[in-house]
């Protein structure tokens, strides 16, 4: 069993408060009784209800950490080798042909989960850039874990540009993957997947070859989603008029991959680009084991539905006639 946000479950806590409640009623009610003269409510009639009542507000808090039962299986995964899927995020990466049609972004999200299952033993990152690169997740094995995060994580302008006033994207901001400690220091041959529509600012494309060349340890391959046909749509699917396609993002992407001794392809391409990146990750080299999740089964609705059938209970009165606080003596 995992937990997804185990810090939510100090909520049960909030456990205390019912039970200290009702240890304070009773207490203010069997003084009330013994000034009247009057035999206080028996703990039995109390306590059930108060029991529940904590134990549902517990069962809450556990909830809330989101407990999961994992599948986990233990494989075989490269120890040399990583691959850091960098999802360019810009205001143009929204850009669709309909209001409906899947966006460039949605398509490069597809295509990164698609490449991701192409090589299954290579450990494998996500990151999100626009005027600046930021990890979302370092390369590691887990396969579900990985689409979870690009399906799930990435998101248009996350992060967000420094400067709203003019086109985002940049290639320039690659330089900061050196610089981030993306890959682990025994990984000796680091593969950048870049997905973009092309459109980016002037950049210096030496600058970045000799940060990020293949005598660094890096490889790189670049898949463009674009087409002439697409607008970026507002809320009311109506085209923003600032916006207009860039037809000379395929020259530049190529200009980028040469000088970084790669290759780029266009979204049609995905097969080529899949067997370019298995290529590139090579077929083999050592090997470790590690933990791979196959698949996750959250037991917060089920705990959830059961706390509020116990405060159901503890509140509901039994047989639908309240009883008499106070109970004379006889």
């Amino acid at each position: 069993m995992s937990f997804l946000t185990p810090f939510c479950g100090l909520a049960a806590f909030a456990a205390l408060l019912p039970l200290a409640g009702a240890l304070r009623g009773r207490l203010r009610t069997a003084a009330v009784a013994r000034r009247l003269g009057l035999e206080p409510l028996p703990r039995w009639r109390v306590a059930p209800r108060s029991a529940l009542a904590a134990i549902a507000i517990a069962v809450l808090g556990f909830a809330a950490s989101q407990p999961a039962l994992t599948d986990e299986a233990t494989v075989r995964t490269r120890t040399t080798v990583a691959v850091l899927f960098v999802l360019d995020t810009s205001r143009s990466m929204a850009a669709s042909r309909t209001p409906t049609s899947p966006t460039r972004l949605a398509r490069a999200i597809d295509a990164a989960v698609a490449l991701r299952s192409a090589i299954p033993q290579v450990p494998a990152g996500v990151a999100t850039f626009t005027d600046r690169v930021l990890p979302d997740l370092l390369p590691v094995p887990d396969l579900a874990g990985f689409d979870g995060v690009a399906e799930r994580a990435v998101t248009i302008e996350d992060p967000p540009p420094a400067n709203q006033e003019v086109r985002a994207t940049s290639y320039g901001a690659l330089d900061d993957i050196p610089t981030g400690d993306y890959f682990a220091p025994g990984v000796r041959r680091r593969v950048v997947v870049l997905l973009t529509d092309g459109e980016s600012n002037p950049f210096d494309p030496g600058a970045l070859a000799r940060r990020m060349g293949a005598q660094d340890g890096y490889r790189f391959l670049a898949i463009r989603f674009w087409n002439a046909d697409e607008s970026v749509f507002d809320a009311n699917g109506h085209a923003e008029p600032g916006y207009h396609p860039d037809p000379t993002g395929r020259a530049l992407l190529a200009q980028l991959a040469a000088a970084l001794g790669g290759q780029s392809f266009e979204e049609g391409q995905l097969g080529a680009a899949a067997s370019y990146l298995r290529q590139i990750v090579g077929h083999t080299g050592p090997t470790g084991r590690a933990r791979r999740v196959l698949g996750q089964h959250a037991l917060a609705p089920y705990l959830a539905g059961f706390a509020l059938l116990l405060l159901v209970v503890a509140v509901v009165p039994l047989g639908g006639v309240r009883r008499r606080i106070l109970a004379p003596r006889r």
